[in-house]
């Protein structure tokens, strides 16, 4: 019987090749591959031919040499055992990575950094009924075996204080405001209690601690609703607020660079004061199953199923007890296994080193342009979906583009493949790196494009800053709907209606928040599939994408193929796929939607000069860049003209740019994607507005109208700066 991996995956006909030329073709490519990675292959010495009907050629030949099987290896590779950031066993696939770009002949480097890594010692959840009994409840996941038991980092949360907390218990649903009001209501108070809440998608993981902080709990049980679905798994996951190294806010850390003091009020402010632990579904219900106390009709759905609808506080007690240590990572050390390291047990601070790795090809028209393909490498447990099967699909993109080079492209722009280290501590491999490269990053970057978790499930999603709309849509025309017999992931992305749901890059929830929030890098983000039920567990394995998200891989290699067309057409096409009137029409359906929200006496005719402007100068760089083409197919261009237009179309989401950043985030720059203090807000961009507005109800009348308007200038400010950016001229 054939081997279901070992059909290639093509944009061609469903209809399965004969066998006989299947291996065929598999054995060519075989090859093709062992010669591609055992010869280095020649520069030209001068730029290959460039035309539509070329980059078609190359592009659809990209598509053709791909295989589910080679992806399903890479990650099944990546797999063995887990690779938490900082301890020995992460160093294997830092190995695995740069070995595999080094063997495709690609110029590879890494670079190392400083960072503090938060670990566990001990934690435990003990349950004190009213009855008098005492139940210890496991933090051990069950459906592993022994071995990954004794492997894997136990369930924590990094950067959770050191403490216990023993009180009555209390749900709080997702723990957001509107939660707590409605306890209010019903006379619940949480204050020295231990508050139990369900992870939702509005309030992040620590989000729900520090509210929980403010509102007087002493300690948070979180568990995952969908892990239900799941048999036992417990979510890990980071508590800092914010992104990169905590010791190092704004700055590399870099080898003998300045570090910040773990006292230091610029470090303790993103670290919450009550200790936090997860817990399984079936765990979280045995204490609400026990509770009595308050009853919120608003809880019921989910607290109906247990024990009618009963809050607490009490008269359940938990006693709460987590030990954990910080580590500051410097050079050529490792932290010992985690499990094993009796070391810890003494709260000594141990040394370790994050890596990011980075593979070039080297453009040849313009060298100094970067397109950046990135994903992330390290994993809570073994990462397969997160986040390997992203770094499986950037392997594969790699070893296509090398078998392109043996078949004579080469980009006219540089290509650097990135693979982040630290991300799940809190984005920190790639913030740092940005951070260092910040200037060069400035003027050189033409795009960011991140892929986390490539595969959690069925369906397409893909969030990105808006001039990329265009060609990300035009991408998915050609790349097979692995979801069908015949079409396009255009045609079933879009289906029934025509209308794409494109995402914006507002959160933190990935690498793609330092390039454009920081830097104001031009991104896409994209993925298969929402809330996958093995996610930051010690299910989360090879065995579990081939009976669950990803049997066949198809879905991976649709993701890598939208990926590797994106960088293609960024690095090759001679005028960048941008489209600024995207830009300024999303601009105007939030300036509608603030409009709705914000009393008359608050003028936002400095947003619709500046819209207006935007859409102006858009209008333009659109009508230039189809002159230019046209000459450019009479062959009578001015390559200085083109290089001209793809600056400014490249410069102006640096426009968007605040030196002072978001009020009392000021890392944060860019005033259209960022995130939001205020997560109740009805707006998807302008966060320093929305936080304005929800600061304005705590301040009088005139005060909170004033400062919102300043935020609506310095909105305004920023859209004529990405405008005068484009048109590039000086007033």
């Amino acid at each position: 019987m054939t081997h279901p991996f070992t059909k290639l995956t093509t944009t061609a006909s469903s209809k399965p090749p004969p066998p006989l030329i299947t291996f065929t073709f598999l054995l060519i490519l075989c090859i093709i591959g062992f010669y591609t990675l055992h010869h280095p292959y020649p520069s030209p010495a001068t730029p290959p031919l460039r035309n539509p009907q070329t980059a078609l050629h190359f592009q659809k030949t990209f598509l053709s040499l791909s295989s589910n099987y080679t992806v399903s290896s890479y990650l099944r590779d990546l797999t063995h055992h887990p690779h938490l950031a900082g301890t020995e066993p992460s160093l294997d696939t830092v190995r695995y990575v740069q070995s595999h770009f080094e063997q495709l002949k690609f110029n590879t480097h890494t670079v190392e950094y400083k960072a503090l890594l938060s670990y566990p010692v001990h934690a435990s959840v003990s349950a004190h009924f009213s009855n008098g009994t005492t139940v210890e409840l496991s933090l051990t996941e069950k459906g592993i075996s022994q071995n990954a038991i004794l492997d894997v980092v136990q369930p924590y949360h990094a950067y959770s204080p050191s403490g216990s907390a023993y009180g009555k218990v209390v749900f709080v649903n997702y723990g957001r405001e509107e939660d707590y009001r409605a306890l209010e209501a019903a006379g619940v108070n949480v204050s020295g209690c231990v508050v139990m809440a369900r992870k939702g998608s509005v309030l992040s993981r620590s989000g729900v601690i520090f509210l929980a902080e403010a509102k007087g709990a002493i300690g948070v049980l979180l568990y995952a609703e969908w892990d239900r679905l799941r048999g036992g798994g417990v979510e890990r996951g980071t508590v800092m607020r914010g992104v990169g190294d905590p010791l190092s806010p704004g700055w590399a850390g870099v080898e003998g660079g300045e570090s910040l003091d773990l006292e230091d009020s610029e470090v303790s402010k993103r670290f919450p004061k009550i200790p936090s632990l997860p817990l399984s579904f079936e765990n979280a219900q045995i204490i609400l199953g026990s509770l009595w106390g308050g009853f919120v009709p608003q809880f019921l759905n989910d607290l109906g199923r247990v024990n009618g609808g009963r809050v607490g506080p009490g008269p359940t007690m938990v006693n709460l007890t987590f030990q954990g240590v910080c580590c500051v990572v410097e050079k050529k050390h490792q932290l010992k296994h985690l499990r094993r390291h009796r070391e810890f047990s003494k709260g000594k601070k141990k040394v370790a080193t994050i890596y990011n790795v980075f593979a070039v090809i080297r453009g040849l028209e313009e060298p100094n342009r970067y397109v950046l393909l990135g994903n992330h490498r390290d994993a809570w447990t073994y990462g397969a979906i997160d986040p390997n099967s992203g770094t499986a699909a950037l392997l594969d993109i790699a070893r296509r583009y090398a078998l392109l080079m043996r078949l004579g492209w080469s980009p006219r722009r540089t290509i650097i493949f990135c693979s982040w280290d630290a991300e799940e501590f809190g984005m920190i491999g790639s913030t740092e790196w940005v951070e260092e490269n910040l200037v060069n990053l400035g003027a050189k970057a033409v795009a960011y494009l991140n892929v986390d978790c490539a595969v959690q499930g069925p369906g397409f999603f893909a969030g990105a800053t808006p001039q990329l709309d265009d060609i990300l849509i035009e991408v998915t025309k050609m790349v097979k709907d692995p979801e069908s017999e015949s079409g396009t992931l255009y045609d079933q992305w879009s289906a029934p209606n025509r209308i794409f749901n494109i995402q914006r890059l507002g959160g933190v929830d990935s690498d793609f928040a330092s390039f454009v929030q920081h830097a104001g890098v031009p991104s896409v983000d994209m993925y298969y599939g929402k809330d996958f039920p093995v996610y930051h567990t010690a299910l989360d394995t090879y065995t579990w994408i081939v009976g669950h998200a990803d049997p066949l891989f198809h879905r991976h290699v649709a993701v890598a193929g939208v990926w590797g067309l994106l960088a293609l057409h960024l690095a090759d096409d001679s005028i960048l796929p941008f489209n600024f009137l995207s830009y300024s029409d999303q601009l105007q359906e939030n300036k509608d939607i603030l409009s709705n929200l914000l009393d008359q006496r608050i003028s936002l005719d400095p947003l619709t000069a500046a819209i207006k402007d935007l859409t102006s100068a858009a209008k333009d760089a659109q009508n230039e860049a189809k002159r230019l083409r046209e000459q450019e197919h009479l062959g009578g261009v001015e390559i200085l003209k083109i290089h001209d237009l793809n600056d400014r179309l490249m410069l102006a989401e640096r426009g968007f740019l605040d030196t002072d950043g978001l009020q009392g985030r000021q890392w944060f720059k860019h005033l259209i994607y960022g995130p939001h203090d205020e997560y109740e807000s009805k707006l998807s961009c302008f966060p320093g507005i929305a936080d304005a507005i929800s600061q304005s109800t705590s301040m009088s009348k005139k005060d909170g109208e004033a400062l919102i308007q300043h935020e609506v200038w310095r909105v305004a400010r920023a859209i004529q700066r990405a405008a005068s950016a484009l048109r590039g001229e000086l007033t």
